[in-house]
């Protein structure tokens, strides 16, 4: 076919030679049709012709429940795609969008920010949560801070389990050596594709080996005698927490507000405690005002004991607000016991 004419192909009793109608019988809807059931199907359809050589078409579209087999280290890592968070980081709202699109064809869904320092505080807050991102997808040109000191900062946050990949339309070999330093896994050229994004990001995973795929690596603390020290004002909820925490079997003091859980830590020799369970909205001294006075205590472990918020705000501001007073995390109510263990794992020290 013609260049002239490809535009066209899509189009309704669209034909390039009139003839074939007497000849196959053609109505000129057939290409029509295909692309509106591409379309439904969240696909794209795309033709490249040289008259007298040959026509390309390509289809792309997103198939699930393929009977194809694959190894376990594949299949592990593909259920692992599917659970992804991923954070977006880009000045450019379009391609923040487009981004966006392009993981939702293989089932993940992001989150999207437009400068690094929105991205730092997207991080922290997910952090405070216990909900990490497992793939960060930074531009490398923006203005103020670019991906490279973005992913520099993100590190200091995270460590390195984290797969960060640097999304450009520039020839990335400049600024390669002093990226990977700075903690860059990948770089992928713009624009983004779906199938480009899943094979470098399945590289990235296996050569990373992260601890939602992996866990075995991550440090954790035997929970087996630990003594937490309970802040929660409703006794029913307490005890419930009191025996949660007795699953593995941990030893709880229990305070019945802010003021009495400040007391119960200054009362006790430093290192008495392994960890603090801090409800936010509490009678007579709330839970962020406790977390802020025993942080500012002289005792040699006020800095480093975890402080964990449990709370039925759950907020960006909430989480935001339990940072400043210098909690370690942040979970809302109901808490799920494992995700409790887990934060109690990664907090406690040896």
């Amino acid at each position: 076919m013609s260049k002239e004419y490809l535009p066209k192909i899509f189009d309704t009793f669209s034909q390039e030679n009139s003839g074939a109608t007497n000849k196959y019988g053609s109505s000129g809807l057939g290409m029509a049709i295909t692309k509106r059931i591409v379309d439904m199907l969240n696909g794209e359809i795309s033709v490249d012709s040289e008259k007298g050589v040959g026509t390309t078409f390509v289809v792309s579209i997103t198939l699930l429940d393929s009977s194809r087999k694959i190894s376990s280290e594949s299949d592990e890592i593909d259920i692992f795609v599917q659970d992804m968070k991923v954070l977006v980081i880009d000045d450019d709202i379009v391609a923040c969008d487009q981004a966006k699109l392009v993981l939702s064809k293989i089932g993940i869904a992001a989150e999207t920010v437009q400068s690094g320092k929105m991205a730092i505080e997207a991080v922290k807050l997910s952090q405070a949560r216990q909900e990490p991102f497992n793939l960060i997808i930074v531009d490398w040109q923006m203005p103020e801070m670019d991906g490279v000191e973005t992913t520099k900062q993100i590190r200091s946050i995270i460590g390195k389990e984290t797969a960060i990949i640097i999304l450009t339309a520039y020839n990335w070999d400049d600024i390669f050596e002093e990226a990977v330093s700075a903690g860059v896994d990948s770089f992928i050229a713009k624009p983004l594709f779906s199938e480009n994004l899943l094979n470098e990001l399945k590289k990235v995973l296996k050569s990373k080996k992260p601890t939602s795929v992996n866990k075995e690596n991550r440090h954790k603390a035997n929970l087996q005698g630990r003594r937490i020290l309970l802040a929660e004002d409703m006794e029913v909820n307490a005890q419930i927490m009191i025996e949660v925490l007795s699953m593995r079997e941990m030893e709880t003091d229990h305070a019945v507000n802010g003021k009495e859980a400040v007391n119960l830590y200054e009362s006790k020799p430093e290192g008495y405690y392994d960890a603090i369970l801090m409800d936010i909205r509490m009678p007579e001294m709330d839970g962020l005002t406790a977390s802020r006075t025993i942080r500012a205590s002289k005792r040699a472990d006020a800095a480093t004991i975890p402080i964990i918020a449990l709370t039925a705000n759950a907020f960006d501001e909430d989480v935001q607000r339990s940072l400043q007073a210098g909690l370690n995390a942040h979970l809302s109510k109901p808490v799920e016991p494992e995700i409790l263990f887990e934060t109690l794992e990664k907090l406690i020290k040896d």
